[in-house]
């Protein structure tokens, strides 16, 4: 039945499409059949419905194309439970109106693999859910939620890359990129051995393993970096005298860290010699983590 498969909640659109004409639907409801939850959808048979079917409700309220979202999401998966009073619901563009008690989001990149069924309510996908309610959360908080996937073992890394990767950059993602530099990575595609030790030091000195030979957009041109801490928009450049030694490289290299600073990106250049050293390099990337952390 219908109804059972909704938890007990059906729009108006469905009834008229199983035969129920408006007169028979609205004896159903001066009657106590039918109980109005939202503008067009109805609870079969009771005033109180479960969880379930109010979160059902909402997205019937919202028509083709809408989904449960955010936290309402979050506590569908067993991610993250919510207290809030509302229910999110996201929605294309141009798509139902708000309704008492929703709160709707209006997404402009909601893709057909963003969506999914969890018990039979139309929701956002595991890592769209993911993405989406961390954005508002703190590293503590986002690394909570990763790690209740992990341990409800529906976690999805390379499906959680592509949705961060297609997010515009209004979303924020900056404290699920921190949890996800956490995790064991791929191996890093170092370029050199040079770069290699690098990372050995990073390991030594427990400090956070940077992005490798990784790719940063300013005012429409692309930089590559050897080494990037990008929430905290410090580059590392290990310059050896191979590649940086001509005269031509040397200007390329300042001319590109004015550039990058700009934007807020700090840069520093180590030789082979410091990073042996090691010591004094790891105290200063450690440091400088610090300051521009705070």
């Amino acid at each position: 039945m219908l109804a059972e498969r909704q938890h007990l909640a059906v729009a108006l659109t469905q009834l008229m499409l199983l035969g129920f004409g408006k007169a028979s639907i609205h004896s159903r409801v001066a009657t106590g059949r039918l109980f109005r939850v939202h503008h067009g959808v109805y609870a079969v048979g009771t005033r109180q419905l479960p969880r379930h079917g109010h979160w059902m409700a909402a997205v019937l309220a919202l028509g083709p194309g809408a989904a449960l979202s955010h936290r309402s999401a979050a506590a569908l998966w067993g991610l993250k439970q919510t207290s809030q009073t509302y229910i999110e619901v996201i929605a294309p563009v141009g798509g139902g109106r708000s309704r008492s008690g929703i709160r709707v989001h209006r997404s402009s990149w909601l893709a057909p693999q963003d969506i999914t069924e969890v018990d039979g309510i139309p929701c956002t996908s595991l890592a769209r859910t993911i993405l989406d309610v961390c954005s508002g959360l703190d590293v503590a908080r986002s690394r909570r939620v990763v790690e209740q996937a992990e341990i409800l073992r529906i976690f999805d890394r390379r499906a959680l890359d592509d949705v961060i990767g297609r997010a515009p950059r209004t979303v924020s993602s900056r404290s699920l990129r921190a949890v996800l530099a956490e995790l064991d990575p791929d191996p890093p595609r170092t370029k050199s051995t040079l770069e290699e030790r690098v990372l050995d030091l990073c390991a030594r000195c427990r400090i956070r393993r940077p992005e490798v030979n990784t790719h940063i957009e300013v005012h429409g041109e692309w930089f590559e970096v050897d080494f990037l801490w990008r929430d905290e928009r410090l580059i590392l450049e290990a310059d050896s005298r191979e590649f940086h030694d001509s005269g031509a490289a040397f200007e390329r290299d300042r001319r590109r860290d004015q550039r990058l600073a700009l934007a807020g990106f700090q840069t520093i250049r180590c030789t082979s010699t410091q990073v042996d050293e090691a010591t004094e390099l790891g105290t200063t990337i450690s440091s400088l983590l610090t300051l521009r952390a705070a």
